[in-house]
């Protein structure tokens, strides 16, 4: 079935939304969506959004701009970061005024709290700067854009999965999915298609991304030729629920909570005398495993499933109540304790990727190292790579990367639709796709996708995670290189059209492989560490031949890397130190 829209946007989180709300503006807009839009992983964002509104103490764009510089570890393009700190007070009051029901302070100002590594006079002390809807920020974004998407007339295709590009040398004339409901191909043409599909969280074992986060947008750029940029920085967020890897917010530490070890002790003051539990998450992470590492964890074994406690008893039942109620809840349920009473066990959770789909301030995709724009095809959100996070990012940035980039790739395909023709495309532009599923579905047998799936988590989580080595990394590429080949005799056990969702989780399952496989062969390559990459073979900061850009090409089941310049016409890059 063929459809012509205008635009094209694929994800109903934030960044799709925002996207598909400015684009319809000025022209016809369609979102597709495998779920239902405020089913997107953007509404489990808790803690804020960032904003240097000045409403509790003063704060600057200037400081914002250089804590998110800071933070990145140098790796972060400057003046894309300038852009996010300057446009992000408008951003927030524009959700606002669209109806986001913030916090308040006494004087009826937006309400705002610390988070992590965002100070004051360049590092001085901490400020308060997110921006916060109690723990639902990114629920109340998510409901808020979604009604206003509905009031501007976006069509919405929820439940398609997108599986394949259309390429025409190098722009892009729109994509095939299939509707899930009937297990149909429909193409989509468009004058410009924007991906906006989240993260890719489950290629880790213990991960806060939903099921839903298996990295679709990156994973088909790359086998089109797009490369994949900063793919061996992945966040490991300090505080998931031990075991589980449910995410407790950033907020309750920017609220007073403490983390201790084994004897109560808060530890954070050895790795960051100046922020102590706010510094940067990888800072968090990797202190936590180092107490640990070190018999400081609570049981003292110094096992990969050892943990500390995070305190916040002391805040009291009326606060956690009044500014963390999903936390709270979270606790009761999974834990069954009251953090008002009780201190959560923690451990450290793959949680956001830094890398994606490489693309200007303006959303638009670069196909490599010299700034080549592929024509009619924008990312925005954490699929893309802009780059404002470089090898870490702070809390609170990424609801904020969604809403100011979204709202600027928006706006820029608004105007560029004016100047081109909805695009003709030829009848065998689902011959690739439709190979995919008739390989899948052909009746031979094979072996079982799950296992393949439980064999990269646990590879990707042993060997690819907050630290790192060359025989494991080594290991980790080689491990998935074997299950991409065993993939290739994987086949479905429902041989049903309608709601097949074991079709469905085989192909996220390859999307997943096939970034498994950038991610630890981006991060073999990298001989340095820097923010969220660190290497134990490789302990220290390179500036003099790191500071740049990996560019990560995937051809079949081998990586190509090459590099591209870093933008660091602000500041000059400066040990990290917090």
């Amino acid at each position: 079935m063929l459809h012509q829209f205008e635009t094209i946007i694929v994800g109903s989180g934030g960044s799709g939304l925002y996207a598909a709300l400015e684009a319809s503006q000025r022209s016809q807009t369609a979102v597709l969506s495998k779920l239902f839009p405020v089913r997107s992983h953007t509404g489990a964002a808790q803690g804020g959004i960032s904003a240097a509104l000045g409403n509790v103490e003063e704060d600057k764009p200037e400081w914002h701009a250089f804590d998110t510089v800071k933070g990145g570890d140098y790796l972060v393009d400057q003046q894309a970061a300038k852009i996010l700190a300057e446009e992000a007070v408008q951003a927030v009051y524009d959700l606002e005024n669209r109806g986001l029901p913030f916090n308040r302070t006494p004087e009826g100002r937006i309400d705002q709290r610390r988070f992590g590594g965002h100070t004051r006079n360049f590092g001085e002390a901490p400020v308060r700067r997110a921006c916060y809807a109690a723990d639902r920020t990114g629920h109340m974004i998510l409901q808020t854009l979604y009604q206003q998407c509905i009031k501007n007339n976006v069509s919405f295709y929820d439940e398609f999965q997108v599986l394949d590009l259309i390429m025409a040398e190098n722009r892009c004339k729109g994509v095939v999915a299939v509707e899930l409901a009937t297990g149909e191909l429909h193409v989509f043409a468009a004058k410009a298609v924007l991906f906006a599909t989240g993260g890719f969280g489950r290629i880790f074992k213990i991960t806060s991304n939903a099921h839903a986060n298996t990295g679709d947008g990156p994973a088909i750029c790359a086998r089109r030729g797009i490369p994949l940029e900063d793919m061996e920085f992945f966040q490991f967020h300090p505080t998931g629920i031990k075991g589980l890897g449910i995410l407790i917010s950033e907020a309750v530490r920017g609220e007073g909570g403490i983390l201790r070890n084994r004897d109560g002790k808060r530890f954070m003051e050895h790795y960051s005398p100046t922020l102590l539990d706010l510094a940067p998450r990888d800072i968090v992470a990797r202190s936590i495993l180092t107490e640990i590492r070190a018999g400081q964890g609570i049981r003292g074994d110094r096992k990969i499933d050892d943990y500390v406690h995070l305190d916040a008893t002391h805040l009291g039942k009326d606060i956690l109540g009044a500014k963390l109620p999903d936390i709270t809840s979270f606790c009761q349920t999974y834990l069954g304790l009251d953090p008002a009473d009780s201190a959560i066990p923690v451990l450290p959770t793959a949680h956001y990727a830094m890398g994606g789909i490489p693309t200007d301030i303006d959303g638009r995709v670069i196909r490599d190292g010299k700034g080549t724009i592929v024509e009619g095809l924008y990312a925005a959100g954490e699929c893309a790579c802009v780059s404002v996070h470089g090898a870490n990012r702070l809390g609170t940035n990424s609801l904020l990367d969604l809403v100011v980039f979204g709202r600027r790739a928006g706006r820029h395909i608004g105007e560029y639709v004016k100047e081109v023709e909805v695009p003709a495309v030829s009848e065998d532009v689902t011959d690739t796709a439709a190979g995919w599923i008739k390989q899948l579905t052909d009746g031979q047998s094979g072996p079982h996708g799950g296992h393949i799936m439980e064999e990269m988590q646990t590879t990707m989580m042993a060997n690819v995670g907050i630290y790192r080595n060359e025989k494991d990394m080594q290991a980790a590429v080689g491990q998935i290189q074997n299950l991409l080949d065993r993939y290739q005799q994987v086949r479905v056990q429902d041989s049903g059209s309608a709601f097949n969702t074991d079709l469905l989780e085989l192909i996220e399952l390859r999307n997943l492989l096939d970034l498994s496989l950038l991610t630890a062969a981006a991060a073999l390559n990298r001989q340095e560490s820097r923010g969220a990459h660190s290497r134990e073979d490789f302990p220290d900061r390179d500036d003099d031949n790191w500071l740049k850009h990996s560019l990560a090409y995937l051809n079949g089941d081998t990586v190509r890397i090459e590099y591209k310049k870093v933008d660091t016409s602000i500041w000059e890059p400066k040990p990290r130190t917090y």
